[in-house]
């Protein structure tokens, strides 16, 4: 294997005892009166790099520092933080994205993304919001369908930019068109409300889990991104349905099958036939033993 080629290859997770205590101190920051998204998003690339210890999760935090301090004082008003900021990180840090940046797991890793000035768009938000908030600018995430961006000032001075694109500063149009691409609605100014920290971590964790579903061996990604959600004081119920599922394509049939039956219990209260098809599930995935 070429310098290159090992450059491309995906962290793998650390051992489990470590995997262990990531877990417990993400979900302790998760249940926290105001959890820190900084923090969530360096122990979830704790838990996928294995070679990310402690000094380099103080280092990332650090970086953010760092950045921040290079933040012109109190630009003024929404637009003022907005062009301040794409200046500092997109212009001259030159932090944005590519097509090809999709292909790759530490796109979705804030420490890796640090380093690289590279990721996706919901990443470079994280930079983005953490950035700006140390340098005191009114910020928060918008979770547009299909493409995050950053949100500067109350609702009515409302400036939206996109690190994905350098941080360039977007136009109502710009908006539409972002969601029309993704969607084909038009945009409702529900979609334009700040982000909560949590939801961010949730959906981080979902491209992480979409990044390991188009690639079947590394279903311990999957695995570990769906452990990490279900921590999370509000996550839909079905992923304890995933779960089950990724533990039977492992070969943990036994404990697949006793979590189908488990969510058969939950689901049973509001839709029978399915509780009776993951029953059905279970017995296949028991059977797998024999």
């Amino acid at each position: 294997m070429n310098g290159h080629e090992a450059a491309m290859r995906p962290p793998h997770p650390p051992e489990p005892e470590r995997a262990a205590e990531l877990r417990r101190r993400f979900a302790d920051e998760a249940r926290s009166e105001r959890p820190d998204l900084s923090a969530l998003c360096l122990l979830v690339g704790a838990a996928a790099d294995g070679a990310l210890d402690e000094a380099g999760i103080d280092a990332a935090q650090i970086d953010l520092d760092r950045l921040a301090g290079q933040v012109p004082f109190r630009p003024g008003g929404p637009r003022p933080w907005a062009l301040a900021l794409a200046e500092l990180l997109g212009g001259r840090c030159g932090f944005r994205g590519t097509p090809a940046d999709y292909q790759r797991l530490e796109s979705s890793l804030l420490h890796e993304v640090l380093r690289r000035r590279r990721g996706l768009p919901i990443l470079l938000s994280v930079v983005w919001m953490e950035v700006a908030r140390r340098a005191g600018a009114p910020v928060y995430g918008v979770a547009l369908p299909g493409h995050f961006v950053v949100g500067f000032g109350p609702p009515e001075q409302q400036v939206l930019a996109d690190p994905f694109d350098g941080g360039r500063v977007l136009t109502g149009g710009d908006a539409e068109l972002l969601v029309a691409g993704a969607t084909g609605a038009p945009l409702d100014p529900s979609m334009l409300t700040p982000a909560d920290p949590l939801d961010v971590v949730l959906r981080i964790l979902n491209n992480i889990r979409a990044w390991a579903a188009a690639r079947p061996e590394r279903s311990d990604v999957a695995l570990w991104a769906v452990d990490l959600s279900l921590l999370l004081p509000s996550h839909p119920a079905r992923l304890r349905y995933d779960r089950a599922q990724l533990l039977v394509e492992r070969g943990d049939f036994l404990t697949g099958a006793m979590e189908l039956d488990a969510y058969a219990e939950v689901v049973e209260a509001v839709d029978g036939s399915a509780a009776d098809r993951i029953r059905h599930q279970a017995r296949a995935a028991r059977s797998m033993l024999n």
